[in-house]
């Protein structure tokens, strides 16, 4: 089976989180690699969100992706969200970039290696909930210690030319805000709306949002290297902020009784993403101290990580995409979070390298280019036979 075929056959298995069902997907490519040769077996901590784990033999390389996606609402696309239709040099559908692209290029690649004669040496794992935060997924089998820290590849989508050495740090945050009930018509004078309270953090994350913080001039130069990437990707003017400062969504609101009631209570879910040169902990005591009669619970940190261009699994990665296009590499920090930073804080190097069109991903029309998968097969596969 070549890789455009796989990767039709994973975006119609489907695997959507929430709910986070992976069995059949997760069943799938175990029968795919053991009839490569690949030994492997299938964990779950509630018997749905199913990883996979094949553990090699003394691997000094990880390979990783996962299997859920996110929704697809069904209308406004080309084709059916989870049909894997082929058409126009692409693979259409959800999760076809983010990130069955990447698990198929993987799995082919090592096929391929089974093929030649060579039993790959490096440790596989597929996991159930990288879009949800990881607690069932490559949280839960680090805790287990089922993995030995080493090299490590994520297939997760990047440009052609760009592995991703670093990301940004992540604070998810969930705010209840109480205040005075009382008569609308005497409010602002009477009573204290905590919709209001809600509204003047959201005010204060403004102005947060308008620092930039310093760091080192290496530093300095991948984020101006990785801002102007990806102004060629998106065609806009100025990224550089997204990397330089603190990004900040109130992702969701709630709060009030009726309209001429003044508000008792306002809850708020924020996502913030958070840059080099400081850290979540600073950010998050910022927040608390705007917000001191606010109840606030920490749902999910990471600090901003990266890892070093020089590092073996960087320099290595590198090499393979210019052998395979001829080009000029040009390593990046990215904006989004992924399992990277769980990797990274457990002493794992970490890169990321895969197959996609980076402005389909969680979009209508999601897709993947035919020839970006078979260059990521090429690629991968020099990759394992380097770390025999």
């Amino acid at each position: 089976m070549d890789v455009a075929a796989l990767c039709r056959d994973l975006v119609g298995i489907r695997s959507e989180n929430p709910p986070g069902d992976t069995r059949d997907i997760a069943e799938y490519i175990h029968t795919f690699m053991l009839e490569s040769g690949i030994e492997n077996v299938v964990v779950s901590r509630d018997g749905k969100r199913c990883n996979l784990i094949a553990p090699g033999q003394n691997p000094n390389l990880l390979l990783v992706g996962h299997l859920d996606v996110v929704p697809a609402i069904p209308t406004g696309w080309r084709h059916p969200p989870f049909e894997g239709v082929e058409e126009g040099g692409y693979i259409w559908g959800r999760g076809s970039s983010d990130m069955k692209g990447g698990c198929a290029s993987l799995l082919t690649a090592l096929r391929r290696v089974a093929d030649e004669g060579d039993a790959p040496s490096c440790q596989v794992v597929f996991v159930c909930d990288e879009e949800t935060g990881g607690c069932h997924g490559m949280e839960y089998l680090l805790a287990k210690g089922v993995l030995r820290p080493c090299d490590t590849l994520i297939a997760e989508p990047t440009p052609r030319l760009s592995p991703c050495i670093g990301q940004k740090g992540l604070a998810r945050l969930s705010l209840s805000f109480s205040g005075e009930p009382g008569h609308s018509s005497l409010y602002p004078e009477v009573g204290r709306s905590a919709i209001m309270e809600a509204h003047a953090l959201i005010s204060f994350l403004q102005e947060l949002h308008r620092r930039e913080y310093p760091v080192s001039g290496e530093m300095e130069e991948i984020i101006a290297q990785s801002s102007e990437v990806l102004e060629g990707i998106f065609g806009t003017q100025g990224l550089d902020r997204v990397l330089h400062r603190v990004m900040f969504n109130p992702g969701v609101i709630s709060g009030g009784e009726k309209a001429n009631i003044v508000a008792e209570r306002c809850d708020l879910d924020l996502d913030l993403r958070i840059p080099w040169g400081c850290t979540t902990g600073e950010i998050v005591s910022e927040i608390a101290s705007h917000a001191p009669a606010a109840d606030l619970k920490v749902n999910s940190v990471s600090e901003p990580s990266f890892t070093p261009p020089f590092a073996t699994i960087a320099t290595r990665v590198s090499a393979g995409i210019r052998r395979v296009y001829g080009e000029e590499v040009v390593p990046i920090f990215q904006w989004a979070a992924s399992d990277a930073r769980h990797l990274r804080k457990a002493g794992f190097p970490t890169v990321e390298y895969g197959p996609g069109e980076i402005k389909t991903i969680h979009g209508i029309n999601e897709r993947v280019s035919i020839d970006s998968l078979r260059c990521a097969e090429e690629i991968y596969h020099g990759i394992i036979l380097s770390y025999r």
